[in-house]
């Protein structure tokens, strides 16, 4: 009687295998690389490999203190940036759900629609920002105010794009037989969008969301550039560029990297948190 002998499997293998010590690499080797760069560039290794200097690419701890300096300032233009990213981000998500919920009532031109509507995605922000500061200027005799619309004009596209294509699928590509037994038990088609596609579409949400949140803050860092009002990370970062403040430019471009990134680690919380209820 043959018998096949197993091999054990090597200590590599046991640990490629385990999920703990997978979840364990995808959180602590990215955190290993940041502590390298940051230690490169804290003692100058780094702008030895790109031939720069220190005024140029200043010191993580001249940007540090320039941010402890500048704490009420930064957070003013910080909470300028997060007001337009989160209200243009809101109303670009609703409106590109509307989107696809009217094309999933209407497939014999839904998809057409959306993929117009995917167009937009294809805009460039630098030619998109110019344009909605020039249209916006009979909304308000207040710069501020025009400024502010014209920044949130430019976000709500950017996000509407994104949402319309993704909810779009979520809608769209539900199960044959989910769809078939709904028909069966006489549902209509309002009955079919709520207990049927709606539910269908969340992790698309999510999905959308994970690309629209950081697209919504390049996108408003981008529209302050153009503002007439100087006020938002993007417009500091650009004024101190233009005045040879290197040191407060990066301390900006930090602030900007940390909006997006709380944005984004609040999106994935809210994900695991409904997608458990959800499932």
């Amino acid at each position: 009687m043959n018998q096949k002998i197993k091999r054990k499997k090597s200590l590599w293998r046991r640990m490629q295998e385990n999920r703990k010590i997978l979840a364990a690499e995808s959180t602590v080797l990215p955190l290993l690389l940041g502590i390298v760069i940051f230690i490169c560039w804290e003692t100058q290794i780094l702008h030895g490999i790109l031939h720069t200097d220190t005024f140029t690419l200043p010191l993580p701890s001249r940007i540090a203190n320039i941010m402890g300096d500048n704490v009420n300032k930064i957070m003013t233009n910080v909470w300028a940036t997060v007001f337009v990213a989160l209200i243009g981000l809101a109303a670009g998500s609703l409106l590109g759900y509307v989107i696809a919920v009217i094309a999933a009532l209407f497939p014999k031109w839904g998809s057409s629609g959306v993929t117009i509507v995917a167009a937009f995605n294809a805009i460039p922000i630098v030619a998109l920002a110019p344009v909605m500061t020039n249209w916006t200027k009979g909304v308000s005799e207040d710069a501020n105010t025009r400024s502010m619309v014209a920044k949130i004009l430019v976000v709500m596209i950017v996000c509407m794009a994104n949402m319309s294509i993704n909810a779009y699928r979520g809608l769209t590509e539900v199960q044959p037989f989910s769809e078939e037994l709904m028909q069966s038990l006489v549902a209509g088609k309002k009955e079919v969008l709520v207990k049927l596609r709606i539910p269908n579409s969340i992790p698309y949400i999510f999905t959308a969301l994970k690309v629209a949140v950081p697209s919504s803050v390049i996108s408003a860092l981008v529209s302050e550039y153009f503002a007439e009002y100087i006020i938002g990370v993007g417009r500091q970062i650009r004024e101190n560029i233009v005045l040879a403040q290197y040191s407060t430019a990066w301390a900006y471009i930090v602030a900007a990297c940390l909006i997006g990134i709380i944005m984004y680690a609040v999106t994935m919380i809210a994900e695991n948190i409904l997608l458990k209820k959800h499932a």
